[in-house]
């Protein structure tokens, strides 16, 4: 019989005797049970780098597979274990820990400061530039801090059109101390507000990812406030926040944001929840609040999934 002719090897050949899906299962398994002794080992903190490494050297060329590992649903996004949810709990804890943080923009504080172990006057929660200059929210809670694995998911979650996330992050949210009792003592006729998106990155996204966030955290809260998203506007695409200075991002971001003269009255004597997904230097929150205070909000209570450290 006649050799077959040479070329390349289809996608997923030398599987037909173990079928792709169990295949993947195995792999899933092996690579996930392979991170967690790395973690023991103590070679580091990123278990799904290492899987992510032996998958695309040792298995992926073998079968002339795509080089990425297939993501598996109630598979974990760190550790790969399965079945979790969108990160397991044992890496929820492992990547979340307690940190102490200024009550006014989230910032971590060192560990070590008196506040942390006693009850003391509240001044000594707050950083130093918040000491000399109090933003225009009454207080920040924020989930954890803007690093490994959080940083990606987070990211995967705003630009690859993810988001089924929402809920995931917002039980994050509410598990944060403070988030759920704030959402619970709201009124009806108080807001839950999304830090509004231009019409230019709306577009380009597809979503906005703190609108979804305000959504379920209003939804699994059962507050009786009601989230808007149309109250405050963002009149000014301005450029990414990421790449500029604190100066520079406070330029960048001023006057971008207005209440809807049509239904500013709204906000008048109202308590407002602002919901965000990133806090970095806190300029686009602070100039936001700023927006709602003007529109006469009386007390405002920034919440974000994440928060940058101190630099």
């Amino acid at each position: 019989m006649p050799r077959a002719a040479s070329g390349p090897r289809p996608v997923g050949q030398g599987l037909e005797g173990i079928g792709l899906l169990s295949w993947i299962f195995k792999i899933n398994r092996e690579c996930s049970s392979g991170a967690k002794r790395y973690l023991t080992d103590d070679h580091g903190s990123k278990p799904n780098e290492y899987i992510d490494c032996v998958f695309k050297r040792l298995v992926a060329p073998k079968f002339n597979l795509p080089f990425s590992l297939p993501s598996l649903v109630s598979q974990c996004a760190v550790c790969r274990s399965w079945p979790a949810r969108q990160v397991c709990a044992p890496c929820v804890s492992r990547f979340s820990p307690k940190t102490l943080r200024c009550m006014a923009c989230a910032l971590d504080l060192p560990p070590d400061l008196p506040c942390n172990t006693a009850p003391v006057a509240l001044s000594l929660r707050l950083c130093m530039d918040c000491t000399r200059r109090p933003p225009p929210v009454d207080n920040t809670l924020v989930a954890f801090t803007y690093a490994y694995p959080w940083s990606e998911l987070i990211a995967h979650y705003k630009f690859g059109n993810r988001s089924g996330w929402a809920p995931f992050f917002a039980e994050l949210m509410l598990g944060t101390a403070g988030v759920r009792p704030v959402l619970e003592a709201l009124h009806a006729d108080d807001l839950i507000i999304p830090m509004p998106l231009s019409v230019q990155r709306l577009q380009s996204r597809g979503f906005n990812q703190a609108w979804e966030l305000t959504r379920a955290l209003a939804r699994q809260s059962a507050t009786p406030a009601q989230p808007d998203a149309r109250l405050l506007l963002r009149v000014k695409h301005t450029q990414p926040q990421t790449t500029l200075q604190r100066e520079a991002r406070l330029a960048n971001v001023k006057g971008a944001f207005q209440a809807d003269p049509l239904r500013a009255h709204l906000l008048a004597g109202r308590r407002v929840v602002l919901v965000d997904d990133v806090m970095t230097s806190g300029a686009s929150l602070f100039t936001a609040a700023e927006a709602l205070r003007a529109a006469g909000a009386v007390h405002i209570t920034a919440m974000a999934l994440a928060r940058t450290s101190a630099p």
